[in-house]
């Protein structure tokens, strides 16, 4: 950790990034949703998309929109039944909120933690969102709260843009809030506190600086912020914590100058992935590949294609980590494992085929790819 300092930081360049802002930001004193300061955020988004990168945003603010459609709602039923249904009341006016900002679509993408733990859901989710981003969207996700109970009683968004941007393979996590950044103590309380302009390590001594809980209408507070950087930075991405109600804040943020705190990633994005996909247990079974896709593999970095699949063995499912084996002559013997898009039963229908007859053998199409270079590690 460096000095307490408030100096501004050089930010890296950054291609892809996640946003996320939190109900502190959004709601409005007498209940509902304001653009008071979702409109410097979203000045901000649009010179990142002008300047051709990528955002996408994590928004809360649901539940406070829907409280003030129904005032009274939660009075009617248990507390959690009552948050479920002024979310699902809030969803749209929360989508309204940041669509009126953008001349490109928005688009609402719901999740809960599960459907990032689940694999063959998360390989769907940040299919999804790829999408998105390349038919030029603008992604708004949010935990999908109607049906959600223990992230909607965590009410933490902070960590779920973390593996939002771990899904969708970012270079940047950041966090909007109502401070200015991470002090030495809580600057509401002692005055006196010096923000903590860059952090090296997430130690406990750094985790003692974060209090408890935030503003009134929000739900996460400093800690769980940086929870959401340890997790970002073990997929090495760096996050950055920010004040979203100042202008001046943004306007030197749209030129990758950071008047806030930046955590730095505990290791490189490719060292932590490749980490995670040469340890992650894997299913029994495995895909069986010819010489050519071996040296492809090896010598070119290249994604596995159904033309160097031999066939299957096991019975694994889409979203599987799954071993790859090279038959040669005298046996079989293991040179990578990744994640297959595809199911045992589909390799054995594409194996030899080419990639554009995916659709027309299977009747539907998951990518080109068996496993794609992102998602394999050579053994």
């Amino acid at each position: 950790m460096s000095a307490a300092d408030t100096r501004t930081v050089v930010l890296p360049a950054w291609r892809r990034a996640v946003l996320k802002v939190g109900s502190s930001l959004l709601a409005a004193d007498g209940g509902g949703l304001s653009p008071r300061f979702a409109l410097g955020l979203a000045q901000f988004v649009s010179s990142a998309l002008a300047a051709g990168r990528e955002v996408v945003i994590v928004s809360s603010g649901a539940v406070a929109a829907g409280r003030a459609i129904l005032p009274k709602a939660e009075e009617a039923g248990a507390a959690m039944a009552a948050r479920q249904a002024l979310a699902a009341l809030g969803q749209a006016q929360l989508i309204g909120l940041w669509q009126r900002f953008f001349e490109r679509p928005v688009a609402q993408v719901l999740l809960t933690h599960d459907d990032l733990r689940n694999r063959r859901r998360y390989l769907n989710a940040r299919a999804t969102l790829n999408e998105l981003l390349a038919l030029g969207a603008l992604p708004v996700v949010n935990e999908n709260d109607t049906v959600s109970v223990d992230e909607l009683k965590l009410g933490d968004n902070d960590n779920l843009a973390a593996i939002v941007a771990a899904l969708i393979d970012a270079d940047v996590l950041f966090i909007a809030t109502d401070i200015d950044g991470l002090y030495e103590a809580n600057p509401r309380t002692h005055p006196d506190a010096k923000r903590i302009a860059e952090v090296a390590e997430l130690t406990p001594a750094v985790f003692a600086m974060a209090g408890g809980q935030g503003s009134a209408v929000g739900t996460g507070g400093m800690r769980t912020k940086l929870e959401a950087a340890a997790k970002a930075g073990a997929a090495g991405i760096d996050t950055v914590l920010f004040n979203g109600r100042r202008a001046d804040v943004l306007r030197d943020l749209a030129h990758d100058r950071l008047e806030g705190t930046r955590i730095r990633a505990a290791s490189t994005r490719i060292a932590a992935r490749k980490y995670w996909l040469r340890h992650a247990p894997v299913e029994p079974g495995a895909i069986v590949v010819d010489a050519g896709a071996a040296a492809a593999l090896a010598d070119k970095g290249a994604s596995l294609l159904p033309g160097g699949v031999l066939g299957a063995e096991g019975d694994f499912r889409r979203g599987d980590m799954v071993e790859v084996v090279l038959r040669e002559a005298d046996g079989e013997r293991r040179i990578a494992r990744g994640i297959s898009q595809y199911s045992a039963v589909d390799v054995r229908r594409l194996a030899r085929r080419h990639s554009r007859d995916i659709e027309s053998v299977l009747g539907y199409n998951y990518g080109g790819n068996v496993i794609h270079r992102d998602d394999l590690v050579l053994l």
